[in-house]
């Protein structure tokens, strides 16, 4: 079996799914933010400026900024209600229509009455959005605030701007756990640039679409045809009743991760094919696959159940 991301029709398109202009707390206009992505190499980026009503509740139209070659898709991050340590939710949802209803948000804190972060996440994917849990590690999140929002389709597992601004970067150790409830869940990597900072072009995804146009990158996302990258290139993955099989940009490490413990990698010089025994993994019912270059680089699978 090879998995969806390297089997499903079509190319690979790089793209960043979280990213803010000074239509909300960003120092860019959409206009540059979009020159920017796309002098970079960018196929595709989704504007997602914070959804509160300080901002007059943005969902940017970034139409006028498609040329040949680079695509955009309506986004915002979402804010609404508490989570366990009090601070207000960061909901990202990739594919939101222009005409989403705000929520009571007039600013970066909770308000009495408004909505859950788990509704206005499920409003949001009822809506069509390709929804995320941002900045699990930045946000303090705790096990019982991850299993609350149950219309994720993600979760960040790195954020470029919270490794320079906090070193708060990750989302792994929550998106295992959720893996390990049970969920079926992805997981992106993302910038979250505001252009403050050296915040921009860290972290991406590698989306495998027929065509760089919204809809068609929307629809892979949500089916999981794609990976995440700071840098490496995977190729292919392919799984037997015995081992996975990764094939790759030249990389030093090869690791499969499943429930608990369960972790087997493989080390070296410039690798670019590794297979990696499944002994230790009869009891997990899910793996993923993270490979890292000589810079310490990472890219990673999405999670696949056996």
């Amino acid at each position: 079996m090879v998995l969806s991301a390297f089997s499903a029709p079509g190319q690979f398109y790089r793209g960043n799914l979280h990213t803010h202009s000074n239509l909300s707390d960003g120092a860019l206009d959409p206009a540059e933010v979009c020159r920017r992505y796309r002098a970079e190499g960018y196929d595709f980026i989704s504007l997602t400026d914070h959804f509160i009503g300080q901002y007059g509740y943005p969902i940017v139209d970034t139409r006028p900024f498609h040329e040949d070659g680079f695509t955009t898709i309506p986004g915002a991050e979402l804010h609404s209600g508490a989570m366990e340590n009090g601070e207000l939710w960061h909901i990202l949802a990739v594919g939101l229509p222009y005409d989403f209803a705000p929520p009571e948000a007039p600013g970066f804190f909770p308000v009495e009455g408004q909505e859950s972060g788990a509704d206005i996440a499920r409003r949001a994917r009822d809506a069509g959005a390709f929804v995320t849990i941002a900045h699990p590690h930045w946000s303090g999140l705790t096990l019982n605030d991850a299993r609350s929002i149950d219309a994720a389709h993600a979760v960040e597992i790195y954020n470029h701007g919270c490794a320079v601004g906090c070193d708060r970067e990750g989302g792994g150790h929550v998106l295992d756990l959720l893996l390990s409830d049970g969920r079926d869940m992805t997981l992106i990597a993302t910038d979250d640039a505001h252009f403050t900072e050296p915040d921009h072009f860290g972290g991406w995804v590698m989306v495998k679409a027929e065509v760089n146009d919204p809809d068609h990158l929307l629809r892979a996302l949500k089916q999981g045809d794609f990976y995440s990258s700071q840098g490496p290139e995977i190729r292919s993955v392919s799984l037997t009743e015995d081992a996975v099989t990764v094939e790759c940009s030249a990389v030093s490490s090869v690791i499969v991760q499943g429930h608990g413990q369960a972790a087997a990698a493989t080390h070296g010089r410039s690798m670019t094919r590794a297979d990696l025994p499944l002994a230790r993994f009869a009891a997990s019912p899910w793996l993923r696959v993270t490979v890292v270059d000589a810079a310490g680089r990472r890219a990673w699978t999405n999670p696949f159940r056996l």
